[in-house]
């Protein structure tokens, strides 16, 4: 089945993640997160991409980001992941691709799904056994929102704003909706949607978005061939399927 072209309007948020080849790290150590970040912040700037959050796994990487144009994020991506790659097979004396296929994306509605899709990023650490508490992990934009720093790279979502009217209020609402969490279903609707790249939020929202595009932004009507789906199995920290 042809794969289906990436689903991108400007002005909407999109869900992103790019996976490590066969489910092997994308990190050898501090320096390399460092350096993707940086290439995150240099390219979303460049493109004007406005990023809402982020986590860096050790062998895949989240973003929630609104571009301004079309070409926003593909280009901001593409250049991300090409440099990357550059830097760290010079840096650990490799060759060969880092990423497993090309990046996977869609869009959410915002107002049904941001700030729940910000929580699931904020808590993959979590669920991979790797902190109890998402402030304790240093490679996420978490500690911006509960006010632990300033992250230069995180620009606020309009709806983060509406949490409250002053920087204590924000915070502790945030931090309130991430002790909270994502409910199951919430977190397979965010998971399925980002793997096969179908719009996530209410008709209205998708019968928008399809007036907008020419590309399907739902799956398949009943009788048309489905996705083969053996290649969308989440991977947790140590490699093994499970939900992200």
């Amino acid at each position: 089945m042809a794969r289906l072209p990436r689903l991108t309007v400007p002005g909407y948020p999109h869900h992103i993640i790019q996976r490590g080849n066969n489910r092997q790290p994308i990190f050898g150590d501090k320096a390399d997160y460092e350096l993707l970040l940086g290439l995150i912040d240099e390219h979303a700037r460049k493109q004007h991409v406005a990023l809402h959050a982020y986590v860096l796994m050790s062998n895949h990487f989240h973003l929630l980001a609104t571009p301004e144009t079309a070409e926003g994020i593909p280009q901001m991506m593409q250049a991300v992941g090409r440099r990357y790659v550059r830097h760290y097979n010079l840096r650990h004396a490799r060759t060969g691709t880092l990423w497993e296929g090309r990046y996977r994306s869609t869009l959410i509605q915002a107002e049904r799904y941001l700030l729940a899709c910000m929580v699931y990023i904020d808590l993959n650490p979590v669920r991979a056994g790797m902190v109890v508490d998402p402030a304790d992990y240093p490679w996420s934009s978490h500690q911006h929102y509960v006010g632990r720093r300033s992250d230069r790279l995180v620009t606020p979502h309009p709806l983060y704003w509406e949490l409250g009217n002053t920087p204590f209020a924000r915070d502790q609402a945030y931090a309130d909706l991430v002790r909270t969490g994502v409910s199951q279903a919430q977190q397979q609707a965010l998971t399925d949607s980002v793997l096969r790249g179908w719009a996530l939020g209410e008709p209205d929202y998708v019968a928008d978005l399809q007036r907008r595009t020419e590309r399907r932004v739902t799956r398949s009507q009943a009788g048309r061939p489905r996705m083969n789906t053996n290649d969308l199995s989440p991977i947790n920290e140590e490699g093994m399927t499970d939900r992200e």
